[in-house]
């Protein structure tokens, strides 16, 4: 049975919308990668298959060469490549250092992170610092543009794009344009 036949609870890409990237089974991850399966199998089947031909080992699958990963039907050089590629960028990841984020004591911290991004433009923004515990940087985004007088924010995006970053504590920067 295809996925397109499945229930929407079940289906890979409509799973991670309704319940988050964690919720996923490595098969399921893979599994969008590919798009397709094949005639014979849905794309989650291929990628259970191929992930146990690596006894479930995403190194393992990432040390596999395009050779290897065209041998499974369904899978041609384009999805060969991808899962590399997926491997790949997964390993790089690893391998960084993350930067500290910066740690807002006093509203002076703020400006300082903000005043380069905000400070001069001719229209309104409204912006957020989601930060952790410990008062630690964990995202900053732009909410909102506005016009020039004025930009209106929807409190429901804020707290619902704040719970999604897990943050602690928000802090809000809103300019008025040319001031």
């Amino acid at each position: 049975m295809t996925i397109k036949n499945w229930e929407d609870t079940d289906k890979p890409r409509e799973k991670m919308m309704a319940q988050g990237k964690t919720a996923l089974s490595n098969a399921e991850l893979l599994a969008i990668l590919l798009g397709s399966g094949s005639a014979d199998e849905s794309a989650v089947e291929l990628s259970r298959r191929i992930l146990a031909s690596v006894n479930n080992s995403l190194t393992a699958l990432g040390k596999q060469s395009l050779q290897q990963l065209q041998a499974f039907k369904g899978i041609g050089q384009a999805k060969a490549i991808t899962i590399l590629a997926a491997t790949e960028m997964g390993r790089r990841r690893a391998a960084e250092t993350p930067e500290p984020q910066p740690k807002i004591e006093v509203a002076h911290n703020v400006f300082t992170l903000m005043q380069p991004l905000i400070g001069e433009l001719p229209h309104e923004e409204f912006w957020v610092l989601y930060l952790n515990s410990t008062n630690r940087m964990i995202h900053k985004a732009r909410l909102f543009s506005g016009g020039i007088t004025q930009t209106t924010v929807d409190v429901r995006l804020l707290f619902k794009t704040a719970l999604g970053a897990r943050s602690y504590c928000v802090d809000i920067s809103a300019q008025p344009p040319f001031g």
